[in-house]
C-alpha cells in the first residue's frame, strides 16, 4: 500500500491536521460565504459585520487584490490569539442544517492526485486568471483559507456512520448560526482508531470536485512548484483543505449559474437568435422561468428587465454542425455546452470568456437587474442534473466553465489550514515556515472571484 505521506497517494486519503479556528464569541460574524460568491457590496457588508471577518484574508482589498495585507492580517490574528491552532490534529465533522438543508461531511487534508489517477475527479475546466490569483494568495499567506467541496459515494460506509454518530451524540467543538438561518456545527475526531477507520473506508473510493476547481488546480500547482525544487521531500503542499461529503447519504443541491452579456442588447440577441431558434415571448420573469422549467431539450430564457423570451428547438442541422464531434453525446446535450459552442459563438458571434460574459450564481432576478443596468442580455439556464455531471466526470470529460453550482457550500472561516510545518501532522521534513511561500505581494491578472 502506498504511503499517504508521499506526493502520490495510493487512494483517497484524508489526513488529520491542526485546524486553525477563530476564538471570538461571535463566530457567525467572522465567517463568510466562499470568496467567489461575494461581490464588492458583500465585501463591505462583511467588513462592517465584524473587524475580524475572514473576508479580510480571502479577498484582501476591495478594488484590487492585496495579498501582503492578507498575510499580515493572518499573522496579526495568530499573534494576538484571534486565531489559534488546535493542539491535537483532527479530522473535523461538519454539519450544516436549516430550512430544507441537512449536510454532514468531513473536513481534513485531502491527498492531492492528478486527474489521470482517477482519485479526485474534476468536472469543469479552469481559467488561468483565477488560478494565478489563488496561487498568489496561498503562496503569500502560506495557508489554505477555505476548503474545497468534494463529493463521494460512501455507500453508507464506516466514515459516514462515524459522521452521523458524532453529529448526533457528541457536543460540538464550535457552533454558529449565520444570517441565512443555517446552523453550522463542528466536531474534532482525534481518536486514532476512528481516524484509521475513516481512511480505510475512503481509500478505495473516488471524489468529485463539486466546488473549488480553481483552488484544487492551485493546490496542484503549489505542489508542482515545491517538488520541482525538492523532488524527494513530501510536505504540506501534498495535501489541500477539503470538505468531503457522502453524496448518497446527503444528496447535494445543484443550482444554475446564469450568464449576463453586457455588450449584447436584448433586441440584437433576439434578432440573431430567430434564424436558428424558436422564440416565445412571456410577460415577465416569473412566467418565463415557469416556461423554462417546463421546457425539454436545450432552452434558455433571455431577459433584460421587461418581457422575457424563451429560446427552444434549435435548428438541428446548425446545432449538429457546431458541436464538437470528439465529445460524448452526453456532453454535447448539456445546455452549457450548447451555449458555449453554438449559441454564443455561432449565433451571437462572441466567445465565452471572462471579459465578454459575466456569471451570476443562482439568482435570475440579480442576473436580470445586471442586464438591465448594463443594457445587455441575461441568459437564464436550468441547472444540470447531478447524474449527468457525474457521468461526464467519470468519462474523463470536463463540462464548460461555470456549468454547475453544488451546494450547500461550506462556510469560510470555521477552520483554516496553515502550510507551515508547525501546524501539520504528522510532522514533515519540508522547509521552514518562512521558506514555504516566501513571496512579495505579486502582480497577477484575471478575475480573482471566478471559481468552481
Amino acid at each position: 500500500m502506498a504511503n499517504p505521506e508521499l506526493p502520490v497517494p495510493g487512494g483517497l486519503v484524508l489526513r488529520p491536521f491542526r485546524g486553525v479556528r477563530f476564538t471570538v464569541d461571535d463566530l457567525a460574524g467572522v465567517t463568510s460565504p466562499p470568496y467567489d460568491l461575494i461581490d464588492e457590496a458583500g465585501v463591505r457588508e462583511l467588513l462592517d459585520t465584524h473587524p475580524n471577518n475572514v473576508v479580510r484574508l480571502i479577498l484582501p482589498g476591495i478594488d484590487q487584490p492585496r495579498y501582503a495585507e492578507a498575510r499580515e492580517k493572518l499573522q496579526e490574528w495568530l499573534s494576538s490569539g484571534v486565531l489559534a491552532a488546535d493542539e491535537t490534529p483532527a479530522i473535523y465533522v461538519y454539519e450544516q442544517s436549516g430550512p430544507g438543508i441537512l449536510q454532514r461531511g468531513l473536513i481534513g487534508d485531502v491527498g492531492l492526485a492528478g486527474p489521470d489517477q482517477h482519485i479526485v475527479l474534476p468536472h469543469e475546466n479552469v481559467m488561468p486568471g483565477p488560478v494565478a490569483n489563488r496561487l498568489a494568495l496561498m503562496r503569500t499567506t502560506e495557508a489554505n483559507l477555505e476548503p474545497i467541496f468534494l463529493l463521494y459515494d460512501g455507500a453508507g460506509g464506516a466514515a459516514t456512520r462515524l459522521v452521523d454518530r458524532t453529529a448526533t451524540s457528541r457536543p460540538p467543538l464550535a457552533e454558529a448560526v449565520t444570517g441565512d438561518g443555517v446552523r453550522h456545527r463542528l466536531w474534532a475526531v482525534t481518536d486514532t482508531g476512528e481516524l484509521a477507520s475513516i481512511n480505510a473506508d475512503l481509500r478505495p473510493r473516488q471524489a468529485l470536485i463539486a466546488d473549488g476547481h480553481h483552488r484544487y488546480a492551485t493546490y496542484l500547482e503549489l505542489q508542482r512548484e515545491h517538488h520541482a525544487s525538492r523532488p524527494a521531500e513530501p510536505g504540506p503542499w501534498d495535501f489541500g483543505l477539503a470538505l468531503l461529503v457522502d453524496s448518497g447519504a446527503y444528496p447535494p443541491h445543484l443550482k444554475a449559474i446564469h450568464r449576463v452579456i453586457p455588450e449584447l442588447p436584448l433586441g440584437e440577441a433576439l434578432a440573431k437568435a430567430r434564424g436558428s431558434w424558436q422564440v416565445r415571448e412571456h410577460a415577465g420573469l416569473a412566467e418565463g422561468l415557469a416556461a423554462l422549467e417546463e421546457s425539454t431539450g436545450p432552452a434558455y430564457l433571455l431577459s433584460g428587465g421587461g418581457p422575457t423570451y424563451l429560446l427552444t428547438d434549435p435548428d438541428p442541422d446548425r446545432l449538429a454542425h457546431a458541436m464538437p464531434t470528439d465529445r460524448s453525446a452526453g456532453w454535447r446535450a448539456l445546455n452549457t455546452s450548447i451555449l458555449a459552442e453554438f449559441l454564443l459563438p455561432k449565433v451571437w458571434g462572441m466567445r465565452d470568456d471572462e471579459r465578454s460574459v459575466r456569471v451570476v450564481h443562482h439568482d435570475p432576478e440579480a442576473a436580470t437587474q445586471l442586464a438591465r443596468a448594463s443594457g445587455g442580455t441575461a441568459v437564464l439556464l436550468r441547472p444540470l442534473a447531478v447524474e449527468d455531471v457525474l457521468a461526464i466526470a467519470a468519462r474523463g470529460e470536463r463540462v464548460p466553465r461555470k456549468s454547475t453550482s453544488f451546494g450547500p457550500k461550506p462556510r469560510t472561516g470555521l477552520v483554516l489550514r496553515l502550510l507551515s510545518t508547525s501546524a501539520q501532522s504528522p510532522p514533515t521534513s519540508g522547509p521552514a515556515p518562512q521558506e514555504a511561500g516566501a513571496l512579495s505581494d505579486p502582480e497577477v491578472s484575471g478575475s480573482w472571484r471566478s471559481e468552481q
